[in-house]
């Protein structure tokens, strides 16, 4: 017997008593990053708004989670809960629309794309809209229009700043003509916003495509995109096939949009909140100050500070 022989059958007859059983893992107590494959606690990647604590990517996240991220505790009162779609065109592809419709409010627990209410941002009050990417992709379709629409009025009405958070593969093919028709209803509801000299701040996150990005996510005072967050109107691969060009590097990212003009800002989730608060701070109305405000300049003339007309803010074009 050779002595590899000798030293393979030792290793067979002796028992390995350093080998363990494999420890089990709850299922959601750790999380692989898909950008960096680092591995973190859940509980410490929730606390850092699911961002990795290695290279920073931004992990997908909900409209629950987007609402406690933003909006302070026990503040957040939802508003047109109940507001479902129907099926008019009564569509039908691999399944009946009626049927999908069903599927994803059980799937995700809610009614449609988008969640909307009125809350505080750090002691300020705001109306927020969270569209939700797990239901039908946050496809923009009738119910996500009106409660959008909604959300705005009401902002103008109780003279709120609006926020939306869009994250949405665009309309709903399953309401046809009825979807794109949204596109035109929310921007006129924005246009009175805007005429009331009110701040609406659209959020782009991953991704912002389509019917959003063609009307409502465009058309903010200020518009903040998240890091590395796919911004477009349709796919790469079609425009590169209608125009028989090759698109730049990262073409539609939220850089590329910042470098170009299209994005104002680009802040990271973990800084949200903070500059949300800065920026509907600095464009709330102040009380106007007069001389009695600088006694060194006060003429004597017995004037006091006056309260502004609301419109006393200036916004950016």
């Amino acid at each position: 017997m050779s002595l590899f022989d000798w030293f393979a059958n030792r290793r067979k007859s002796v028992p390995n008593s350093q080998e363990r059983p494999e420890r089990e893992i709850a299922d959601g107590l750790w999380n692989k990053c898909e950008a960096c494959d680092a591995l973190s606690y859940t509980k410490d990647l929730r606390a850092n708004q699911m961002v990795c604590l290695e290279c920073g990517h931004h992990i997908r996240v909900y409209s629950d989670q987007r609402i406690e991220q933003l909006i302070d505790p026990n503040t957040w009162m939802p508003i047109n809960q109940g507001l479902q779609a129907t099926d008019p065109l009564k569509f039908r592809d691999r399944k009946k629309y009626s049927d999908r419709l069903r599927e994803f409010q059980e799937k995700t627990g809610h009614l449609d794309a988008v969640e909307t209410g009125t809350g505080q941002l750090e002691n300020l009050p705001v109306a927020l809209g969270v569209m939700e990417f797990q239901f039908i992709g946050g496809s923009m379709g009738s119910v996500v229009g009106e409660k959008l629409t909604r959300l705005i009025e009401h902002a103008t009405r109780e003279r709120l700043p609006a926020i939306v958070v869009c994250a949405s593969g665009g309309a709903r093919m399953q309401e046809g003509m009825l979807s794109l028709m949204q596109m035109a209803k929310i921007s006129g509801a924005l246009e009175r916003h805007r005429e009331a000299r009110l701040l609406y701040i659209p959020i782009l996150t991953h991704p912002t495509t389509g019917g959003v990005t063609a009307s409502f996510a465009m058309l903010g005072d200020i518009i903040i995109a998240e890091p590395k967050a796919t911004v477009a109107f349709t796919g790469g691969r079609v425009i590169e096939q209608t125009l028989r060009e090759k698109l730049p590097e990262n073409y539609q990212t939220s850089e590329y949009s910042f470098a170009h003009g299209f994005v104002d800002l680009i802040v990271p989730r973990t800084q949200l909140k903070k500059t949300l608060a800065q920026l509907i701070r600095l464009h709330q109305p102040q009380p106007f100050l007069v001389k009695s405000e600088f006694p060194a300049l006060d003429a004597g003339d017995g004037h006091h500070a006056v309260p502004a007309p609301t419109h006393a803010f200036k916004l950016s074009p």
